[in-house]
């Protein structure tokens, strides 16, 4: 069943995570890590079944959690507002991380910011698509890392393209790992990689099977393509490789 199948890859994934997450921070390679595939997994565990049912082939690849997104809901490119109304997720359970930082509050589905790339993206595919089940029958969404990774005092968000060593590694291969699975899973025949990072990941980790792998430009707001005239040529480069 996709459903059982989706959700014990997850949770294999939200478990083997957790070690070298530990080792991270014990080299003092980040100062603290979130990883809400544990204390946001009721909000994930309901965005998995509805993409079970959902049964896309086409997978759009991000790199992991924001802290306004799926940080919060445990969703990827999670926004409060797409949350609720598109995947019509709300009311569920969001504990706190287990080394909370106190510049790095988690309020669940009630955050009141905001995720700018969360809302691009999911609000594009809605205007593609009209609903959340709509949307998850042509595209199922997910991060290839699910860790949150903070540094300083003032926790400044960092991706796990600018941390370097074995440890980093050999958890990205672990996440390349957990995307072929979900590939396999579902069967998906195209993986669209949002933003460079992504695809690369994918390029690796699907090198040897017959999957397409394509890319779109990232809906971050720190990004001068997704702004560039108004967000209409960003909208227009996702559209492109959209099934």
């Amino acid at each position: 069943m996709l459903e059982t199948q989706l959700i014990d890859a997850a949770a294999r994934l939200r478990d083997d995570v957790e070690l070298y997450a530990d080792d991270l921070v014990e080299q003092g390679l980040v100062d603290c890590i979130y990883n809400p595939l544990i204390y946001a997994w009721q909000p994930h565990l309901a965005y998995l079944k509805k993409a079970a049912k959902g049964k896309a082939k086409t997978l759009l690849l991000g790199m992991n959690p924001g802290p306004h997104g799926m940080g919060q809901m445990g969703i990827p490119f999670a926004a409060t507002g797409m949350v609720r109304e598109i995947l019509e997720i709300c009311d569920l359970p969001v504990e706190q991380p287990r080394n909370l930082h106190p510049k790095r509050p988690v309020s669940g589905l009630d955050w009141p910011k905001e995720e700018v790339s969360g809302t691009r993206l999911w609000g594009l595919l809605s205007e593609q698509y009209g609903s959340g089940e709509n949307i998850l029958s042509k595209v199922f969404l997910v991060n290839h890392c699910p860790l949150m990774l903070f540094s300083g005092n003032r926790a400044t968000n960092i991706t796990p393209d600018k941390i370097s060593g074995s440890i980093i590694r050999l958890l990205l291969e672990r996440c390349d790992e957990h995307l072929r699975e979900i590939v396999d899973i579902l069967g998906i025949t195209t993986v669209i990689g949002v933003g460079k990072f992504a695809e690369k990941r994918a390029l690796k980790a699907l090198s040897d099977t017959e999957i397409e792998i394509k890319t779109c430009w990232h809906p971050s707001p720190a990004s001068p393509l997704a702004n560039r005239n108004g967000g209409a040529d960003w909208r227009n480069n996702v559209r492109s490789v959209l099934p």
